[in-house]
C-alpha cells in the first residue's frame, strides 16, 4: 500500500440539455450508477455539486452548458477499472453514444494523488489537458497505459 491514491477524470458532451427528453434515460440511471459506485470496493470520493447528489450542475466551461465533468478517487487502479468494465456501470457505458457527441480527443485521464487529497475542477481539467498535449506520462495517463504509483511518501500539501 502506497501513500497514493487513483484520481480520474472524464468530461463529455451531452447530445442535449439534462432536461431533455433525449437525455431522459441518462439522468434517471445516475442515482443508480453513482449509488453503485459510491458502494463498489476500492472507491473513495467523488466531485458533487451544491445539490450533493451528483455533479451535473457543475460545468468546467461557462462558454459550454452541454459539457459534463466527472472526477472521482479510487484506491487502486483495479478498484476503478472493476468499477468502469465489471460492474452494472458497463451497461450505462454502453449506451454512452446516445447521450454523448463522440470525441476526437481525450476525454478521461488517470493520476496519482496523495491519500486524502481531493482534486479541483482546474486541477483535473489540466491533468486532462496535460493527456491531450503530451499523451500517457505520470503525471496524467489511460487505462489503455497506465503509470504504477509514486514510490516513497507523498509530499505534504500546503
Amino acid at each position: 500500500m502506497t501513500g497514493y491514491q487513483l484520481a480520474q477524470v472524464n468530461v463529455g458532451h451531452i447530445v442535449a440539455p439534462l432536461e431533455s427528453p433525449e437525455l431522459a434515460d441518462f439522468v434517471a440511471n445516475l442515482p443508480e450508477i453513482n449509488a453503485l459506485a459510491d458502494g463498489s470496493p476500492g472507491f473513495v470520493w467523488r466531485m458533487v455539486d451544491e445539490g450533493g447528489a451528483d455533479n451535473t450542475m457543475l460545468r468546467p466551461d461557462s462558454a459550454d452548458r452541454l459539457l459534463l465533468l466527472n472526477c472521482s478517487v479510487w484506491e487502486s487502479l483495479a478498484a476503478l477499472r472493476a468499477y468502469v468494465y465489471q460492474s452494472a456501470h458497463l451497461r450505462v457505458l454502453s449506451r454512452r453514444r446516445e447521450w454523448f457527441v463522440r470525441h476526437v480527443e481525450a476525454h478521461q485521464a488517470l493520476w496519482w494523488v496523495p491519500a486524502g487529497h481531493r482534486p479541483t475542477v482546474p486541477e483535473a481539467t489540466a491533468r486532462l489537458a496535460l493527456l491531450r498535449e503530451l499523451g500517457p506520462t505520470q503525471r496524467a495517463f489511460t487505462f489503455r497505459e497506465p503509470f504504477p504509483a509514486p514510490s516513497g511518501e507523498p509530499a505534504p500539501t500546503a
